[in-house]
C-alpha cells in the first residue's frame, strides 16, 4: 500500500465494511458522524507523534468504535486484528459510523465525491478497438449497426489513430479528415472517444515533447534530469502533473485550436495513467523518480492517474465553455477519481471465469465510490466463442459502463458480423439497455445527489439479510431491478436468490413475463440463450422508452411507457428524472425530478422539487403488473385543466396485467389517473 502522507478512510457499519482511502495532502484524524467533523490530530502534532503512535491511536480509537457500534456490549468477540503498513508516510485515518451500509456510502462520498450525472450517450453502448483502422474503417462500422437495427453511440480509436503515437495528433493518411469522419458520426447522433496517454514520445520535431523538455514539465531521474522510460512510442517522458503549470498546459492541449480535426462530440480515454513504463518496476515508474514539490514517486504514485484526468476534465470542461459535461475514461483511479468520470476493470480475457467476476468488481467499485464502471465486454485479449460472447454482451448491458473492446491481435467481432441468430440475440441485449435508459439515468442523477451507486450488491438495499453478505453473482440496479446474468458455459438454467423484506413479502416479477416469485430464498430460473434473468421487484415503477432507434440522442423526444409493478398492498412507486442529456444546465434548475406513485386506484406524477424543464416527451403506454379487479374506466386529469380524459386500456386477467395506451400524458405537467 502506497500513500502520499497517506491517509486511510476505515468505514464501519453493522456490516463490517470497510474501504481503505489515500489522500493528497491533508493530515489529519477526522471523526465524519451527521457531516459533523472532529479534527483529532493536526499535521504538525502528526509529525511529532510518529508512525507507531499514530498505529497506537488508532488502534485505541478502533476499539472503543467497536465498542460503540456493538452497543457497548462487554463479552469479547472474535478476535480480529488489522495491520496497516505505509512504505513513505503516515495514515491519517477517517471512521465512518454509518450506522447502515447506504450512510457510510453517503458519508464516503460526502468526503470524496460524486460521479457528476454523465451524458445521455456516456450510459449507452460503445464500440471499441485496438484499433480501427482508418476513417474509412470507422464508416463500415456505424453503417452496419446501422444496417442491422443495432443501436450504438459512441466509436472508439485506440492509439494507432495518432501520427507515431504521439498524441494530440491524427495519421495524417489513415484520417486524413477527422473531420469529415466526425460529421458522419454527429449526423446520427454518436460521438467519438480518442485516447491521450501521459507518456510523451521523445521525437524533437513533436510539439507536446518540446513544450515539456523546453519547459521543464517531465518527472525527473535521481540526477534531476528528465526520466525516460518505455511505452507504446519507444522512448518516452512523462509530464509531471503534480505541477499545476504541467496541469494547466495539459488543460490547454484540449482546445479546438490546438486538437486540431476534433469537435465538441470528440471525448477522451486516458489509459496508461498509472503510469506505465515497460522497463520499468512491476511494469510502472521507479520508486525514487522525483516529482514537483520534491516527492519521490513512492509518495505520489497513486495520485498521478487521476491528476492526469483531472487535467483532462478541465480541458474538456474549458473547451466546451462550461456547458457540456465531459466524458472521459480512465485505467488508473483513486479515491476521488469518480469526480471526473468513468473508469473500467481493465485488459481482461475471454474466458467464462473473467466474465464471471467482472459482476463482484463491479460491485466492489460501486460500493468504494466508482459508481461509473463496467468490464469489456467480449474479453479484450481471445477469442470469445460465441455463447461466451452472448452472454458477456447480456451481462455488460446491465451494468453501469457498456463498452465492447478487442485487441488487435483478434478477430474482429463487432456484432453485426455474426450468423442471424446471434445478431438477434446481441441486438435485443443492446436494445434493453436502451430501454432502461431512463431508468439508467435516473439512477446516476441520484447518485449525484446521494452517493448510492445504480449497481449495488444486495445487502446494501436488504442489509438485515444476512444470506446476500457473499452473493456477488446477483445484484440490484436501484432498488427495483434484480438481475442474475448467465455466466456459465452451457447453461440451461441458473438459481436466483430472491431477497424479501422482513415485514412484508416482497413479490418479484420476471420483466419479460409477469411471472411471479415470491419468498426469500433461492429459485431455479429456466434459460435459453435469449434469456437475461432480470426482475422488477413489486412495489416500483420503472420507466422505458421501446422505440427502437440508432442512439440514444436520437431518443430525447421519445415517449415513456411506465411499467408499474404492484406489491402484496397493491402499491408502487417511483422516480423519473429528465433533462437535455448533455448539458450543466440542470445545475441551474432546468429539469424535471418526479415522483411517481399508485395506490388505491390513483396512478400518479408529482414533481420533487423547483426544478422545471419543457420537455416534449409523453407517455404512450402503462403497464400495471399486479393488479387484481379489472377497473370499469380509467380517467385521466393533467394539471392546469378541468378535463377528466376516459381512457383505452386492455386488461389480461390471467396474469392479471393492465395496459393503457397512448394515454398521451406529457411529462412537464403533473398528472394523475384514477381507476374505477
Amino acid at each position: 500500500m502506497e500513500t502520499h502522507t497517506g491517509c486511510t478512510i476505515l468505514m464501519f457499519s453493522s456490516m463490517n465494511f470497510g474501504v481503505l482511502w489515500h489522500y493528497t495532502e491533508r493530515s489529519h484524524l477526522l471523526w465524519l458522524k451527521e457531516k459533523k467533523v472532529l479534527l483529532v490530530y493536526t499535521g504538525k502534532m502528526r509529525q511529532k507523534l510518529g508512525l507507531m503512535c499514530v498505529i497506537f491511536l488508532v488502534g485505541g480509537v478502533v476499539s472503543s468504535l467497536m465498542k460503540l457500534v456493538s452497543g457497548g456490549a462487554s463479552e469479547p468477540g472474535p478476535h480480529k486484528e488489522v495491520h496497516f503498513i505505509s512504505e513513505s508516510g503516515l495514515m491519517d485515518v477517517f471512521f465512518l459510523l454509518g450506522p447502515g451500509p447506504k450512510d457510510v456510502l453517503q458519508q464516503y462520498t460526502g468526503l470524496t465525491g460524486v460521479t457528476p450525472l454523465p451524458q445521455m450517450f456516456a450510459i449507452a453502448y460503445h464500440q471499441c478497438r485496438w484499433n480501427y483502422n482508418d476513417q474509412e474503417d470507422v464508416q463500415f462500422v456505424h453503417e452496419n449497426f446501422d444496417k442491422e437495427d443495432m443501436p450504438l453511440d459512441v466509436i472508439w480509436l485506440d492509439i494507432e489513430h495518432t501520427d507515431n503515437k504521439k498524441y494530440f495528433t491524427w495519421d495524417p493518411i489513415k484520417f486524413s479528415d477527422s473531420l469529415g469522419m466526425m460529421k458522419n458520426l454527429s449526423d446520427k447522433g454518436r460521438k467519438l472517444v480518442t485516447i491521450v496517454d501521459p507518456h510523451i514520445k521523445r521525437d524533437s520535431n513533436y510539439f507536446i515533447h518540446k513544450d515539456c523538455e523546453a519547459n521543464g514539465f517531465y518527472i525527473k531521474d535521481t540526477n534531476g534530469k528528465d526520466f525516460e522510460g518505455w511505452c507504446w512510442p519507444g522512448s518516452s517522458s512523462y509530464p509531471d502533473f503534480f505541477n499545476p503549470a504541467v496541469r494547466e498546459y495539459w488543460k490547454k492541449q484540449y482546445a479546438f485550436d490546438k486538437y486540431h480535426g476534433t469537435t465538441k462530440d470528440v471525448y477522451i480515454w486516458n489509459d496508461m495513467n498509472e503510469p506505465s513504463v515497460f522497463n520499468g518496476p512491476e511494469v510502472t515508474m521507479h520508486k525514487d523518480k522525483l516529482h514537483h514539490g520534491g516527492w519521490e514517486h513512492r509518495d505520489v504514485h497513486n495520485i498521478y492517474g487521476m491528476l492526469v484526468v483531472d487535467s483532462t476534465f478541465q480541458g474538456l470542461m474549458a473547451r466546451g465553455e462550461n456547458k457540456l459535461r465531459p466524458f472521459i475514461l480512465s485505467r488508473s483511479f483513486f479515491a476521488g477519481s469518480q469526480r471526473y468520470g468513468a473508469i473500467w476493470t481493465g485488459d481482461n480475457g475471454a474466458e467464462w471465469g473473467h466474465l464471471q467476476v467482472s459482476i463482484p468488481m463491479v460491485l466492489s467499485l460501486s460500493i468504494a465510490g466508482m459508481a461509473f464502471t463496467g468490464g469489456d465486454v467480449g474479453g479484450f485479449f481471445k477469442n470469445p466463442e460465441t455463447d461466451l460472447l452472448i452472454r458477456w454482451y447480456q451481462a455488460g448491458a446491465y451494468q453501469p459502463f457498456f463498452r465492447a473492446h478487442a485487441h488487435e491481435q483478434t478477430r474482429r467481432r463487432e456484432p453485426y458480423l455474426y450468423d442471424e441468430t446471434t445478431k438477434d440475440i446481441i441486438r435485443q441485449a443492446i436494445r434493453q439497455r436502451y430501454a432502461l435508459l431512463p431508468y439508467w439515468y435516473t439512477l446516476f442523477y441520484e447518485n449525484e445527489k446521494t452517493g448510492i451507486p445504480p449497481m449495488r450488491p444486495l445487502w446494501l438495499e436488504y442489509p438485515k439479510d444476512s444470506d446476500t453478505f457473499a452473493l456477488d453473482d446477483v445484484y440490484l440496479l436501484g432498488d427495483s431491478l434484480l438481475v442474475r446474468p448467465v455466466t456459465e458455459s452451457k447453461a440451461t438454467s441458473v438459481k436466483v436468490y430472491f431477497p424479501s423484506d422482513e415485514s412484508a413479502m416482497t413479490i418479484w416479477y420476471d420483466v419479460e413475463t409477469y411471472e411471479t416469485f415470491t419468498g426469500r430464498g433461492y429459485k431455479s430460473i429456466e434459460v435459453d440463450m435469449y434469456k437475461i434473468p432480470v426482475f422488477q421487484r413489486g412495489g416500483s415503477i420503472i420507466p422505458k422508452k421501446l422505440r427502437p432507434r440508432r442512439s440514444s440522442v436520437l431518443m430525447q423526444h421519445d415517449p415513456y411507457t411506465l411499467v408499474v409493478a404492484l406489491d402484496e398492498e397493491g402499491k408502487a412507486s417511483g422516480t423519473l428524472y429528465i433533462d437535455d442529456g448533455e448539458s450543466f444546465d440542470y445545475r441551474e434548475g432546468k429539469y424535471v425530478y418526479g415522483h411517481l406513485d399508485y395506490q388505491r386506484g390513483k396512478l400518479s406524477f408529482r414533481f420533487l422539487d423547483a426544478g422545471r424543464y419543457s420537455d416534449a416527451s409523453w407517455v404512450e403506454r402503462i403497464v400495471v403488473a399486479g393488479l387484481r379487479l379489472k377497473p370499469h374506466k380509467i380517467f385521466a386529469q393533467i394539471q392546469g385543466t378541468k378535463d377528466h380524459v376516459e381512457l383505452d386500456f386492455k386488461y389480461e386477467a390471467k396474469m392479471h396485467i393492465l395496459t393503457i395506451r397512448k394515454p398521451k400524458l406529457p411529462m412537464n405537467y403533473e398528472w394523475h389517473l384514477q381507476f374505477y
